[in-house]
């Protein structure tokens, strides 16, 4: 895993682990002290929106953005990083349009100064400012890979552009879980 895939994993574990916590303990002053802390529904909401972009980008990174693959390995090398390349060029468009709309959205909401109908009255920009963040990294990362891709295939290094970004298939799923059952059961206990 690369610096960028590691810390935006560990941002989004850590959004999720915050959230339960906070669930956590307002289900127990519910439960025992009769009392809400309010918001567990907003901060929910706010953390998938933020969480739903990084995740956007793991699934970048990791290559599982699910293709319809069903022919694709009867192709030849060149048909395949055709279309490897392709796929790369339409997920960047992709991720330029969700950047483009969140923009808008944002922009919006500075204009309107707009407020969440919630007992905390989250001014949204605060939240929203994440969750562009969040699709700002989507798509850089998606538009890099897209630069890439066209300079492997520019270069004619067919075999490169396959290995970086051909879809995963059971092969690769089933050798990642193999190897690492074998770095596992290399860890002695403490």
């Amino acid at each position: 895993m690369s610096r960028i895939e590691n810390t935006l994993a560990a941002i989004f574990g850590g959004i999720f682990i915050a959230l339960s916590g906070w669930i956590s303990i307002e289900v127990l002053a519910r439960k025992l002290l009769g009392v809400s802390l309010q918001g567990a529904n907003e901060l929910g909401g706010y953390a998938l929106a933020v969480g739903a972009t990084l995740a956007f980008t793991l699934a970048l990174f990791g290559r599982n953005h699910i293709r319809v693959d069903v022919f694709y390995e009867r192709l030849s090398a060149g048909w395949q990083a055709a279309l490897n390349w392709f796929s790369s060029v339409l997920m960047a468009s992709f991720a330029g349009l969700l950047g483009f709309l969140s923009w808008g959205v944002v922009r919006d909401t500075l204009d309107y100064q707009s407020t969440a109908q919630t007992p905390w009255a989250t001014p949204l920009i605060y939240p929203q400012s994440l969750w562009f963040a969040g699709q700002v990294i989507f798509m850089l990362v998606a538009f890099g890979m897209a630069v890439r891709a066209t300079y492997l295939l520019v270069n004619r290094r067919i075999h490169a552009l396959n290995h970086g970004f051909n879809p995963r298939g059971a092969k690769d799923e089933l050798a990642e879980e193999l190897g690492n059952i074998e770095q596992r059961s290399q860890v002695k206990p403490v």
